[in-house]
């Protein structure tokens, strides 16, 4: 402790008179001490003043300077070190250390400014204004094909720079990518992957720059995929495959590189630890399984990659991903039912996929998973269900298989994400398909629960799709018998309320079904028509400009419906319907006009 309290003082004031020799001495000193215990010894140099001193030590011309750096980087392991350094305005003559040759020099440099920057905003703008990172990507650029160990070393140490001064940044993130950073960092991973340390900074970095959107479309113009694919091939210990896995992850989001990601033969790695680790309960094996069958599913999101594993149904990839769906793996069962649900993005796909049973799959998956089931799994095959019943020519194989049974045996879940994958595959499967919308229709239990699911105002969507459902059944059914089940539930008021919905699609949907309603079982509906106040909204629908062409024309027909009830009719007579459809007569869309011309009319016989 004395001769550190030495060193230090006549650290101070060597530095005007002192020789190269004494100088040398006293920073070998604060080494051995640092080396001894860093944090003590930090913060003995902190409060000495001596900080202020290695500012004016840092030149190219000492031979002492390499050690200067040393020390400023081993203090600046420690956090509460790395604002006095910046505030000891070392930062610009190190960063101007990095234009000097000798390579010790560069190396303690590079460990100094890694160290100030990591966590610490204050030094990594610091270096930011000295425009250090510039200096560093040229000398990675330079140094990239040098194999021999000291230019190794020095790769890894500025990679580390590189990572800690962007690391969670995204304005410096930018700033390298706009540097050309990415396509030098995938050429170092092809020439250094013999090196486990350089190989490790490498994916650090790339695991921060892949989070940036604008890093994605630079890494789709490297060969990263081949170069991460062929490195996750040699990989044993799971710490390391889980590194590669953080970077591929946040890459195959982007549909090119999940393409090249299937063309280097990723999919291959990932069934094969599928297969290792699925009978496994080992911690790390577990994980492994989990992170290889996600991956999986998310390069199935692509639509090039998705249909090239397709192959037409013959795909052994398909073919491996459908024999998850029995597992006894939740996780796995999950994925598979993800994966199917991916696969059945287009109807030639979903066709070829029902007439090759995977319905039955999916309802025996669906089956084990009624009572207390694993939610995830229930809205996963739902899913794949939903995606199947879209090709017409799906829905009457699928409804004949049993689909709607199964699915009504979710009607009890309390889970807002299976609630809304129910309704929509209901939805889906009735389509056009008359006998099945009016069971459906008839079934009490059902229309209730969309009834009470038509209220959900914390979930917008199970309470959208609800709203559809019941829309659908009076569509698709025409049926009087529906008609007044839902009356009997208590739907009228959510059809109506239907009709003001922000989303065209569902106003349209709520005034055709209204026009059923009106149209086959008007004095059943009738009073519910009145106290949903259908008339004042219709009226409300024809006088607005921003109402689409067919929802005006629907609204007219519905009125004309409506007339046919004597207390109906004295709500349309007493608000000025006549003034309002007159106008429509010269309204731009023809069949509006037209609608206009033939309600004015049956408006006048009526008053």
């Amino acid at each position: 402790a004395d001769n550190l309290s030495d060193a230090l003082k006549k650290l101070k004031i060597t530095t005007t008179d002192s020789t190269a020799d004494s100088l040398e001495g006293c920073l070998d000193c604060l080494l051995q001490a640092l080396a001894q215990n860093n944090m003590e010894t930090s913060e003995k140099i902190q409060k000495s003043g001596v900080l202020q001193v290695f500012a004016s030590l840092l030149t190219p011309q000492s031979s002492c300077t390499a050690k200067v750096a040393n020390i400023i980087a081993e203090v600046a392991r420690n956090e509460f070190m790395r604002n006095p350094c910046v505030d000891a305005g070392l930062i610009p003559p190190l960063v101007q250390l990095l234009n000097c040759k000798d390579q010790e020099v560069l190396l303690q440099t590079g460990r100094a400014l890694g160290n100030i920057c990591y966590d610490s905003h204050e030094g990594r703008n610091a270096v930011d204004r000295a425009g250090g990172a510039h200096i560093v990507v040229d000398h990675i650029r330079s140094l990239c094909s040098r194999t021999d160990p000291a230019s190794e070393k020095l790769l890894t140490v500025f990679c580390g720079m590189l990572m800690n001064y962007s690391n969670e940044n995204d304005t410096l993130q930018s700033q390298l990518i706009n540097m050309g950073v990415i396509p030098t960092l995938v050429k170092l991973l092809g020439i250094h992957c013999q090196n486990a340390a350089l190989t490790e900074m490498c994916l650090v970095a790339f695991g921060n720059l892949a989070e940036l959107e604008s890093s994605k479309e630079q890494f789709a113009y490297t060969n990263i995929a081949e170069e991460l694919v062929k490195l996750f091939k040699k990989q044993i210990e799971h710490d390391k495959k889980e590194m590669i896995f953080e970077v591929l992850a946040p890459l195959a989001e982007n549909d090119v590189i999940k393409l090249q990601l299937v063309e280097a033969g990723l999919v291959e790695c990932l069934l094969e630890i599928v297969q290792k680790t699925v009978d496994s309960d080992k911690e790390d094996d577990i994980a492994e399984l989990k992170t290889a069958s996600d991956l999986m599913v998310l390069l199935l999101l692509g639509d090039e990659s998705m249909q090239k594993l397709f192959e037409g149904g013959k795909g052994s990839v398909f073919q491996r991903v459908l024999s998850w769906i029995p597992s006894n793996s939740h996780q796995l069962q999950l994925a598979g039912a993800l994966a199917i649900a991916n696969f059945a993005r287009n109807d030639g796909n979903c066709i070829h996929m029902v007439d090759n049973g995977i319905v039955q799959k999916l309802m025996d998956l669906l089956d084990r998973h009624v009572e207390d089931g694993n939610v995830t799994v229930q809205h996963a095959a739902l899913s794949a269900l939903r995606n199947l019943a879209i090709p017409v020519v799906n829905k009457a194989k699928m409804l004949s298989a049993g689909v709607a049974e199964a699915v009504l045996k979710f009607l009890r879940s309390e889970m807002p994400p299976v609630q809304f994958k129910l309704l929509g595959t209901l939805r889906m499967l009735i389509d056009a398909q008359a006998e099945a919308a009016e069971q459906l229709g008839k079934n009490v239990k059902l229309v209730e629960r969309l009834v009470e699911w038509c209220e959900a105002k914390d979930h917008a969507g199970v309470m959208g799709e609800s709203n559809r459902l019941l829309s659908a059944l009076i569509r698709h059914s025409k049926s009087k018998d529906v008609i007044r089940t839902i009356v009997q539930s208590g739907g009228i008021k959510h059809l109506v309320t239907m009709a003001t919905s922000e989303h065209v699609i569902m106003q349209n949907e709520a005034l055709v079904a209204l026009a059923l309603i009106a149209a086959l079982e008007l004095v059943t509906a009738e009073k519910d028509l009145e106290n949903a106040q259908l008339v004042q909204i219709l009226h409300r629908l024809l006088a607005d400009d921003r109402s689409a062409p067919e929802i005006k024309y629907n609204s007219m027909v519905l009125v004309c419906a409506l007339i046919g009830s004597e207390p109906l009719q004295k709500e349309v007579q007493s608000m000025a319907f006549l003034e309002v459809v007159s106008k429509l007569r010269s309204h731009e869309n023809k069949t509006v006009a037209q609608q206009a011309s033939l309600t004015e009319q049956r408006l006048a016989v009526e008053s």
